[in-house]
């Protein structure tokens, strides 16, 4: 497990270093896990499939026990959430307000452009 967290840590240094010596508008912990899949991806065409690899690394069960404490994270949110309660007061129902307009737009948008991909690749009967 040890071996994992310190591959799963590597992984993500490099992508936060990677993020800011290059100035990209991504998270570093995103870059990290492309590494992460790519190193993955590498190791299994060169050395095996990669489930010997996530097995071989411990990080298949390192994963599973991270997902099951992942709910503890979201304990200072939430004690972010209580300390500003004042200010959701004044404040929550513009809050609402735009987070169901954001959402509905999206929505809408989201929508929009499906229709217009599936007539786009329908027209002529493939894909572009």
């Amino acid at each position: 497990m040890i071996r994992a967290l310190a591959l799963l840590c590597t992984c993500q240094l490099a992508g936060e270093v990677a993020v800011r010596g290059l100035a990209v508008p991504v998270p570093g912990p995103v870059v990290g896990l492309v590494l992460l899949a790519a190193g993955l991806a590498v190791g299994r065409r060169f050395g095996g499939p990669a489930s010997d690899a996530v097995e071989a690394t411990g990080l298949g069960r390192t994963a599973t026990a991270l997902l099951a404490v992942l709910g503890i994270l979201f304990v200072p949110a939430g004690v972010g959430l209580i300390q500003h309660l004042p200010l959701l007061r004044d404040h929550g129902l513009a809050l609402m307000a735009a987070l169901l307009g954001s959402t509905a737009l999206t929505l809408v948008v989201t929508v929009w452009v499906f229709v217009a991909v599936a007539r786009w690749t329908r027209r002529d009967g493939r894909a572009p």
